[in-house]
């Protein structure tokens, strides 16, 4: 890799830029004290001296590699509908994977043992608000953590892949899968417009569904009830929302995860 052009830019930004593009040229694995010093003309030292060590560095350059994504996803709604804004999220999650795949593995697969990025953090909450926005409006028959769960899993399921086909020159082998996938996970989680379910059942999805959104409106706090009221009524909501994910005749068995309520 070329020596990163000096000028009048100063040290800590020629780290970033070589650090960058040595990211995007081989991986994290280029992304080394000896290349960076080299390709930004600079002594190891001084990188320790402005991050700390290499982890530093590629917290750095994760941070703003992912800053416009992160701007874009907090936009306000153009329509104000959070379902069709969740769906644009996922699009925007997916192109941004593809558009840069080796920032995109080090945010999602290689960060060291029981740590995040707090980047990849901030995204999470960033999708937990917006299908709080969903549930409020009484289209959520699930949990918001374990909607945005099952959404973030599933996306980033699909990137990985996609990024590998694009590595691979398979892309168009994949296409419609992020489409496809991403129906599949709304269908999920959603309840159609009119707040109620399949025919079958429809009425105790219905209840399933204002369970939800009640909760979910209810994390501003509710002055008149106690910590131990909003506790005991925040149970019974998810026992309502649960009914609707068991189904009739699916009822998970007693110690089955799946039919655990969240916590309040």
């Amino acid at each position: 890799m070329a020596t990163v052009g000096t000028g009048t830019e100063q040290p800590r930004e020629r780290i970033l830029r070589a650090a960058a593009a040595l990211l995007d040229e081989g991986g994290r694995e280029a992304v080394s004290t000896r290349a960076v010093s080299a390709a930004a003309g600079v002594q190891a030292q001084t990188i320790y001296r402005h991050f700390g060590d290499m982890q530093g560095l590629l917290d750095e350059v994760a941070r703003r590699g992912y800053a416009s994504y992160l701007a874009a996803k907090r936009a306000p709604d153009g329509d104000g509908d959070p379902v069709a804004r969740l769906r644009r999220g996922w699009d925007m999650h997916v192109a941004f994977g593809l558009a840069h795949p080796a920032l995109y593995r080090l945010l999602y697969t290689e960060p060291r043992p029981g740590q995040q990025f707090a980047v990849t953090g901030d995204a999470q909450q960033v999708l937990l608000g917006i299908v709080e926005r969903v549930a409020e409006a009484g289209r959520l028959r699930t949990g918001v953590e374990a909607a945005a769960a099952m959404i973030h899993s599933a996306g980033m399921g699909v990137t990985l892949t996609l990024i590998a086909a694009q590595a691979d020159g398979r892309l168009a082998d994949y296409d419609g899968l992020s489409e496809s996938v991403r129906e599949a996970v709304l269908g999920s989680v959603l309840a159609p417009a009119d707040g109620t379910g399949a025919p079958q059942g429809a009425g105790t999805r219905h209840a399933a569904v204002h369970a939800v959104a009640l909760k979910s409106l209810m994390r501003d706090g509710v002055r008149s009830l106690t910590s131990g009221e909003r506790a005991l009524l925040g149970e019974w909501l998810d026992r309502i929302a649960a009914e609707d994910r068991a189904g009739a005749g699916d009822r998970p068995e007693a110690g089955d995860p799946a039919g655990a309520a969240e916590p309040a």
